[in-house]
């Protein structure tokens, strides 16, 4: 049954994953987390910042992980073959039909009105990964983070994959200084 489900939640997102990798994300985000509760949210925003880093499809490096963590080697084939089949179908399907009706009004408003979906896609996905922060960091060092990474990426073009790193390295730093002050505490007492 868990074979199933894997094939079925990342065949879902594959096939209505429209628009790459930014309207996937959202549709994975749905699947593992809220509907088969496979992860948390914040599993799942550590997964996406060490998948983001890595080269090739986002869809396809969760779907192998995440796979791979449900039911171990055989849960990763058959998500990466879930998550990859709608997009070979519809490569082919697609391709075809926008190559033969291109010029056409309705294909051309098709095409277009695809990125504001995918824009409030991630928004409402940002949204989620702020409030999960705000939780686990505070406000403050949330937006300061935010407004670090937006002035790194935009103004000074730095690859986001080294701000992720630099951002994880940063969480296990404070992680490893928070678990060292417990147990001072704890032997103290």
């Amino acid at each position: 049954m868990t074979y199933i489900q894997l094939f079925i939640a990342f065949f879902r997102s594959g096939i209505l994953g429209y628009g790459g990798g930014p309207s996937s994300i959202p549709l994975v985000h749905r699947e593992v987390v809220s509907i088969y509760k496979w992860l948390t949210d914040e599993e799942f925003s550590d997964i996406l910042a060490l998948a983001n880093t890595l080269p090739g499809p986002i869809n396809t490096k969760m779907a192998g992980y995440i796979g791979y963590r449900v039911a171990g080697w055989l849960g990763m084939f058959v998500s990466i073959i879930a998550a990859v089949v709608p997009t070979v179908l519809l490569m082919v399907i697609l391709l075809v039909f926008l190559a033969s009706y291109k010029n056409i009004d309705i294909v051309v408003g098709m095409t277009k009105g695809v990125v504001p979906v995918v824009c409030v896609l991630m928004a409402v996905l940002t949204w989620g990964f702020m409030k999960q922060s705000k939780k686990t960091l505070g406000l403050l060092p949330s937006v300061m983070m935010i407004a670090v990474a937006l002035i790194l990426i935009e103004l000074l073009k730095i690859h986001p994959g080294f701000i992720i790193v630099a951002l994880l390295l940063f969480a296990i730093l404070k992680k490893d200084k928070k678990s060292g002050e417990k147990e001072k505490g704890a032997q103290s007492s």
